[in-house]
């Protein structure tokens, strides 16, 4: 089954960018490589209890296991040592990718408290997208009396574009809803 976001992305986003930034061919208009979502956990170093509940609820988020990263260097001031874990990251590609990106749009971002819209300039020099979570509890999947850590995440969405601009026309197209006047 296709995702609806991608579905909407191949029917509905591609003859816009093409007739926008005046492509002629499909395979120039902007697309969504990959997605990484990162949980660092510094105290996972010292209590591993922490690390197994980061891991079970990435798995829960994404349906996907997540790697466990370890320190690659030891670090005297924050007592850890080379190889110690010290967080989990998964990377999402096609249809999960697209699955995760509606679900995160739609349903997570509206559920933070105060929200605004996200910021447009988190764009870095390559066209990718960064975004910051306090806590991933914002996420339907996760049962909210059963976290005993709150966690933040990284979410690093990858875009195969020429610059920021048709990076940000891509997501604002997609749904991703953008802080005006920022």
């Amino acid at each position: 089954m296709v995702p609806r976001l991608l579905e909407k992305y191949r029917k509905e986003i591609v003859p816009i960018l093409m007739a926008e930034l005046g492509y002629k061919n499909k395979l120039e208009v902007p697309r969504l490589e990959k997605i990484v979502i990162n949980m660092g956990v510094g105290e996972g170093a010292h209590d591993i209890k922490v690390i197994e509940e980061a891991v079970l609820a990435l798995s829960l988020i994404t349906g996907q296991k997540p790697i466990i990263t370890r320190a690659k260097k030891a670090i005297s001031n924050f007592k850890i040592k080379k190889g110690d874990p010290i967080g989990c990251k998964v990377t999402l590609r096609r249809e999960r990718m697209y699955e995760f990106l509606d679900r995160f749009i739609n349903v997570a971002l509206p559920r933070i408290r105060d929200f605004r819209g996200v910021s447009p300039d988190s764009f870095d020099d390559y066209g990718n997208y960064n975004i910051g979570i306090s806590e991933y509890t914002v996420f339907p999947e996760i049962e909210y009396d059963k976290v005993q850590h709150v966690l933040g995440m990284d979410i690093n969405i990858v875009i195969k574009a020429k610059n920021k601009k048709e990076s940000y026309l891509l997501l604002k197209l997609l749904g991703m809803p953008f802080r005006e006047g920022a």
